[in-house]
């Protein structure tokens, strides 16, 4: 299969349509989000979202996250919580927040590994939603990547994983988040976090009045998000968290024949700039960092995880979920 480049700055609305055509009649299409670049399927058509399992090498209990365009195209998939829906999506939606939900028997359980609940966000993407609109339904839509390696964040990355496995990829740039959003489960008394991303903990308790519990990583046998149960965001080559710049330091001059990429906060550029392999850490390059590290041949990567890193828990979440050591 010849995977086609749609590129919305040169064909504007065209590559719009275009992309939304090929949903229609059941090709996989991968399009840009907020966050990262998601591989999208019209939710009912069960043999188009089995090409997204088989295209992204990805495990049918790994259940799929619902994209919509509007509130009103979600709600015929809700059966409960619905009044904290309704809460959290008028004030987060458009934006990087999944809440999950229990559903009315209507989802395909392909989407839902068979579980009673399903995984819905709006994305803050004007390609995105124009796209959802132009098909008229819902679009599943894990990220556009092998299962397991860093998340696409421009569509060369796409096409790096997946070309000749999907139909097409809608280009419109660099995503400007960078990590997936937080994944939060209404089901649970109280509600609970299970991937963390951009929308804190604080911000979702502010809104709905009560606390938010946070998941340890690992400790749900069955996934009811993306995200929470398999070896995710990583490059091939080994990752190393170091905790104090001291003892990154000392380990840099111990391996001074190696060929590392070092990541850290901007704040400590000075302290590392004379290493050639150091790159800024952010969410926003972190997976793009990753990928350079396997595409360039580097020995490993690794990571200042400072105190400030572990407060950005989406970051910190997605580095945990990456590291070999």
């Amino acid at each position: 299969m010849e995977t086609v480049l749609l590129d919305v700055q040169r064909l504007g609305n065209q590559a719009i349509e275009q992309a939304a055509q090929l949903l229609h009649r059941g090709e996989i299409v991968a399009f840009p989000t907020e966050t990262v670049y998601g591989l999208g399927a019209v939710i009912w058509n069960e043999e188009a979202v089995r090409k997204i399992f088989v295209a992204k090498g990805r495990p049918l209990d790994n259940p799929l996250i619902v994209h919509i365009a509007s509130v009103q195209m979600a709600l015929p998939l809700v059966r409960e919580p619905l009044d904290r829906f309704r809460l959290l999506a008028r004030h987060f939606w458009p934006g990087p927040l999944t809440l999950v939900v229990k559903h009315r028997g209507n989802v395909p359980s392909i989407v839902t590994a068979g579980l009673p609940t399903v995984a819905i966000r709006m994305p803050d993407h004007p390609v995105a939603l124009a796209l959802i609109e132009k098909v008229g339904e819902p679009l599943v839509a894990p990220s556009a990547n092998r299962s397991g390696k860093p998340s696409p964040t421009r569509a060369e990355h796409v096409v790096e994983d997946l070309a000749g496995s999907i139909a097409a990829v809608l280009d419109a740039g660099p995503t400007q988040i960078g990590i997936e959003s937080t994944v939060l489960v209404l089901t649970t008394d109280p509600p609970r976090i299970v991937r963390p991303g951009v929308v804190t903990k604080e911000a979702l308790e502010a809104v709905l009045g009560i606390p938010v519990e946070e998941a340890v990583p690992g400790d749900a046998d069955r996934p009811v998000a993306p995200g929470m149960k398999y070896r995710h965001y990583a490059p091939t080559v080994p990752v190393r968290l170091f905790e104090s710049p001291e003892e990154l330091e000392q380990a840099l001059q111990d391996a001074a024949e190696q060929r590392i990429l070092v990541l850290a906060l901007p704040q400590w550029r000075t302290r590392f700039q004379h290493s050639p392999g150091y790159r800024l850490l952010s969410e926003q390059t972190l997976y793009e960092t990753f990928r350079e590290a396997d595409r360039d041949r580097w020995e490993a990567v690794w990571i200042l995880v400072d105190e400030e890193v572990q407060r950005r828990r989406g970051l910190y979440n997605r580095i945990l979920k990456a590291a070999t050591s």
